[in-house]
């Protein structure tokens, strides 16, 4: 299949191309930038005139909820709902249940994954059996059965020996660990951020500390073992600053930050909107402004959307009794660029930056060849106009999960066409 994308403005942060140019596709690798190859003549031509063509999104934080939470969300809806967002490579925690800690279960999902012929899957093991925390997994046989990072997701790890031989096993085999940084004590049981806010609203806080002491222990077990670590969700002022030190050392770490933290506050919580009930917890607008400007000067490597899809069962509820999480696939490319308009002080630099963090430096983390448009790579694209205003509603969402902070805010930037290996996948 030969296929031309034509008249579009293409933007590939990775090889530095912000121009007019054409993109020339062949079996569903990009064969050619800007000038034809001899004897190219197009099958199939996509006319992207007012439009931006960039590399598929790549998300390192989405739950699919399979196996194990189907009543919440499935393979098939989470998957459509990422090809209406231009997210054309993600990344799963292993809290499924039973959680990703088998080669099998792994196995399982790529092959449906693959299966479906969407969006491309990669599944992160769990770093113990269960995630209780106790006995480390086969780590060498979970990769070879597709995982690209091993994580304990939201489940702490109360014995810091686990947490040494773990680095130090993932060390040895060129692994990386992926680690939200929170205290299994202080915060245990919070639901906000602690502050004024949640001391008037009589809710359980989460302090900053919870985060500060975990990543204070973290990278002095880098320091010890040599691992190389991925933090997921900074979610603090403070914690920035530890990472920006940690990365000045020389420490191999990387960090995200979720595309809500980006944007919202504590104050969003209002009167008890379940909505933003948050892991972790949205927090003050220091913080907020913090990791807006440490993804804007690198610190942060990436945006994710951290999509958690949650039935209308356990998201209507009172804050305190609703479980967390919010959908975001669909809103990670809008949200990014919000964020750009409002972190990035050059207006030339506003989109590349913003597709820079949610391609080809979220692909550099998770260590994928995804994110980029070079020749010879594959044909996964993102095709969006950047002017394009629409307002988040439920009923216009795909995934099966409906609820979301953002609902009812009018954001910029909407995809028109995903295609993955070359194929057109989501046509809106």
């Amino acid at each position: 299949m030969k296929l031309q994308i034509t008249n579009g403005r293409l933007i590939d942060p990775a090889n530095q191309i912000d121009a007019k140019q054409d993109l020339f596709i062949i079996d569903g690798k990009v064969a050619a930038i800007g000038k034809a190859p001899a004897g190219f003549v197009a099958e199939q031509k996509i006319d992207a005139s007012g439009l931006i063509v960039a590399p598929g999104l790549v998300d390192l934080s989405v739950r699919l909820r399979e196996p194990g939470y189907e009543y919440k969300a499935t393979l098939e809806s989470e998957l459509q709902a990422a090809l209406a967002g231009g997210v054309t490579s993600l990344v799963c925690p292993p809290d499924t249940d039973p959680a990703l800690d088998e080669p099998g279960l792994v196995e399982m999902l790529v092959h449906r994954a693959r299966s479906l012929n969407q969006s491309h899957v990669y599944p992160l093991g769990a770093l113990t059996i269960a995630l209780k925390g106790h006995e480390l997994t086969e780590m060498a046989e979970l990769t070879e059965a597709g995982c690209v990072g091993f994580s304990q997701a939201e489940h702490a790890i109360q014995d810091t020996t686990v947490l040494l031989r773990a680095m130090q096993y993932a060390q040895t085999f060129g692994y990386t660990v992926w680690l939200r940084p929170q205290d299994p004590h202080l915060g245990k049981g919070g639901i906000a951020h602690s502050g004024p806010l949640a001391s008037r609203l009589g809710l359980a806080g989460v302090p900053v500390t919870s985060e500060t002491i975990a990543l204070h222990t973290i990278f002095e077990l880098m320091r010890s073992t040599g691992a190389r670590v991925h933090l997921c969700r900074l979610s603090s002022a403070d914690g920035i600053a530890l990472v920006r030190v940690a990365k000045a050392e020389g420490l191999p770490v990387t960090c995200d930050v979720g595309a809500h933290h980006l944007h919202l506050t504590d104050a969003d919580i209002g009167f008890f909107d379940s909505n933003a009930r948050m892991v972790p917890p949205l927090r003050s607008q220091r913080d907020r402004e913090a990791i807006c400007a440490a993804v804007a000067d690198g610190t942060v490597d990436a945006i994710c959307s951290d999509h958690t899809p949650v039935d209308d069962d356990e998201k209507l509820l009172p804050f305190g009794e609703a479980s967390p999480g919010a959908t975001g696939l669909e809103l990670l490319l809008s949200l990014a660029l919000k964020w750009a308009d409002e972190s990035v002080a050059q207006a030339n630099q506003r989109l590349s930056q913003a597709l820079s963090r949610i391609t080809v430096d979220a692909a550099r983390v998770a260590g994928l060849t995804a994110g980029q448009l070079s020749v010879g790579s594959a044909a996964d694209i993102c095709i969006f106009n950047p002017d394009t205003m629409w307002t988040v509603q439920a009923s216009a969402l795909i995934s099966q999960g409906k609820h979301t902070p953002f609902l009812g805010y009018e954001l910029q930037g909407q995809v028109h066409t995903t295609l993955v290996a070359g194929r057109i996948v989501f046509q809106r």
